[in-house]
């Protein structure tokens, strides 16, 4: 039996990566589906897979940094389903950049504190009053280990996520009774789309620290298709790199519980990483 069966869910950025993931898994549960992304053809792709699979969903094009275009989304999700039972706050990025590329990371850094600071903000407005309204509710916010702790190649990105770590707590103290809240850290994850935006790839050896040459080592060879056994195995405690499908599993764990239970704080890694956060 699912929870999630008949429930609206509300998710930002559901043309690729996580947001595309938890939208078919959610669908297949038996919720109703309201999906959003900027990219028309990527969202009309996840549309399709819903609906051929016999799901339920609708969308629109949708900027999260612009709070008409996700008031409007809202809108049209009530007006379909008559409900927002979830928000999913998916949509991101990580412009990994040191201070010294500037020249080169202003604007995407901008961009940057538009989408994952506001873009959060303004989906959860947009639901507000309709879960307080429907007298319950439940926000989603993907933060990340990048919150945890300060790390160089990471001011901005890493400050984006703490600001929504704060933002659902804030939410967490006002709405509790009301409105559920739940922050998900995810670990380093390849494959999400997520690291596009990444302006200088050496940026990125602030995270694995001191395990820089083994975390190198490990991913060359997992790259080549060599490696130990284990580090590509979900079932062996070596297991290297979590895959997108076994976390958007873990956020589909987290909506998918009775009204009464909260899992607030959700960090998934796997057993064999070296991210020092």
């Amino acid at each position: 039996m699912s929870h999630l069966d008949t429930r609206v869910v509300m998710i930002t950025g559901a043309g690729g990566g996580f947001g595309r993931l938890v939208a078919c898994k959610a669908a297949a549960r038996g919720a109703r589906i309201v999906a959003c992304d900027i990219d028309e053809a990527a969202l009309g792709e996840t549309l399709d897979a819903i609906t051929a699979d016999g799901g339920v969903a609708m969308g629109q094009v949708a900027d999260v940094t612009v709070a008409e275009d996700m008031a409007r989304l809202a809108a049209a999700g009530v007006e379909a389903f008559d409900a927002i039972d979830v928000l999913i706050n998916n949509a991101g990025i990580m412009p990994l950049a040191y201070y010294a590329d500037h020249a080169e990371a202003l604007d995407v850094w901008h961009r940057c504190i538009d989408i994952n600071i506001k873009g959060v903000l303004n989906g959860t407005v947009a639901v507000h009053d309709q879960m307080m309204a429907q007298g319950r509710g439940h926000i989603v916010n993907l933060s990340s280990i990048y919150s945890n702790f300060p790390l160089k190649g990471a001011a901005v990105y890493g400050a984006t996520k703490a600001a929504v770590n704060f933002l659902s707590d804030a939410l967490r103290q006002e709405s509790q009774g009301r409105i559920k809240v739940t922050t998900i850290r995810p670990t380093g994850i390849p494959l999400t789309g997520i690291g596009s935006a990444v302006v200088n790839m050496e940026a990125g050896a602030g995270i694995v620290g001191a395990n820089a040459e083994a975390f190198g080592e490990r991913f060359g060879a997992l790259v080549e298709g060599g490696g130990a056994t284990g580090w590509t195995d979900p079932e062996s405690i070596e297991y290297f790199m979590l895959s997108p499908e076994l976390l958007s599993d873990q956020i589909i764990y987290a909506i998918d519980q009775p009204w009464g239970v909260v899992i607030s704080d959700l960090t998934v890694r796997s057993g064999g990483e070296v991210y020092v956060v």
